[in-house]
């Protein structure tokens, strides 16, 4: 088996692992506020609390809106956010990977330290 199969192998079982636990065992995660969260409980500044800008986005608040079920709307979020950075982080491996194409074997990659 060639080293390009065994990276592709290793890449599709992490993102299969990724989307089961984003899109299964996420519902089961904590309901405990976080740490900011409980602070502010702590100390009595919670009520002060405004919501974020990006509050009435499609997955605001780790659900997916307009998905009446709570268990799907959770994983349904969970699964967007493992695909969305699955696609950043190919997108940019593939251009880092293009752009030190294009240095020959004799060119080093990177500027020497004096």
């Amino acid at each position: 088996m060639s080293v390009r199969r065994s990276v592709w192998i290793v890449i599709g079982v992490g993102l299969t692992v990724s989307l089961l636990l984003a899109g299964v065992v996420s519902y089961y995660a904590s309901s405990s506020p976080d740490g900011l969260n409980k602070v502010a409980e702590d100390l009595g500044f919670a009520s002060d609390a405004k919501d974020s800008a990006t509050s009435s986005s499609p997955l605001a608040g780790y659900e997916a809106s307009g998905v009446e079920h709570d268990r799907l709307a959770v994983g349904l979020a969970g699964v967007a956010g493992v695909l969305l950075t699955a696609a950043l982080a190919f997108g940019l491996f593939l251009w880092l990977g293009r752009r030190n194409r294009g240095a020959t074997a004799d060119e080093p990659t990177h500027t020497p330290v004096a």
